[in-house]
């Protein structure tokens, strides 16, 4: 049977522990009890750990051997701000997937109301994406960062980087994927509720980033979020 994975909160040598929400989860919902065992996650490396202890809002693990975990593809995906309901869907989806960042970005159709707020949702993201990256047995939850500006998003370097346009006509994600050796890094773009405006194009084009699409139909952004993600693992497996 396969254990159950958990991305400790607190790991120091031979031992891990979860604490606060994290733990009473454990504890409450799935009545773990001293003697269990579960894989461990601690940063890169997944043990399996044997609880210890249980107290208020902590479980301690001692830790034994390492399990052997899948690698995690260079995958980062900048993901313009649109309704939180569809977003956090898509950080769920996306972390189940594989991407190993998510930068929240600020795109000239992102609501004003969504702008504002979406510094404060951070570590709401963060809990969801580490929720996800136990069920799906990662070894650690993508790194999600603050929301940034698009200038700023655009102008990041050191990877293949595609920007996924319902204007483009061409040029097919896979298509892109294929003909550029990306040697596992991959920055992919994906623009807000409407899509990104002209300006935004020629803003990503003239810092050199690629044009691509997932075809003629039109996808809500948390569809493509996931859409894409799915085609660049798939390409790189």
């Amino acid at each position: 049977m396969t254990r159950r994975r958990w991305i400790a909160d607190e790991a120091s040598g031979h031992h891990a522990a979860l604490t606060g929400d994290h733990a009473d989860h454990l504890v409450r919902v799935l009545r773990a009890q001293v003697g269990q065992e579960f894989d461990i996650a601690t940063g890169t490396v997944v043990r399996r750990g044997r609880i210890v202890s249980i107290s208020p809002g902590r479980v301690e693990f001692e830790l034994g051997e390492e399990v052997p975990a899948a690698p995690t593809a260079d995958i980062t995906l900048l993901l313009a701000v649109f309704k939180f309901d569809r977003m956090e869907w898509a950080i769920e989806k996306c972390t189940e997937l594989g991407v190993s960042r998510i930068v929240p970005v600020i795109a000239r159709r992102t609501d004003a109301h969504l702008a504002s707020a979406a510094a404060k949702r951070a570590e709401r993201w963060r809990r969801i994406a580490l929720q996800a990256a136990e069920q799906s047995r990662r070894a650690a939850p993508p790194e999600i960062t603050l929301p940034i500006k698009l200038q700023d998003a655009a102008s990041l370097t050191g990877a293949l980087r595609i920007v996924l346009a319902e204007s483009e006509q061409k040029t097919l994600l896979r298509d892109v994927l294929a003909s550029n050796p990306a040697d596992g890094k991959i920055i992919l773009a994906i623009g807000p509720e409407g899509g990104w405006t002209e300006d935004e194009l020629q803003l990503f084009d003239k810092a050199g980033w690629i044009s691509a699409s997932l075809g003629s139909t039109i996808l809500r952004a948390e569809t493509a979020a996931i859409a894409a993600t799915a085609v660049v693992i798939s390409e790189l497996s």
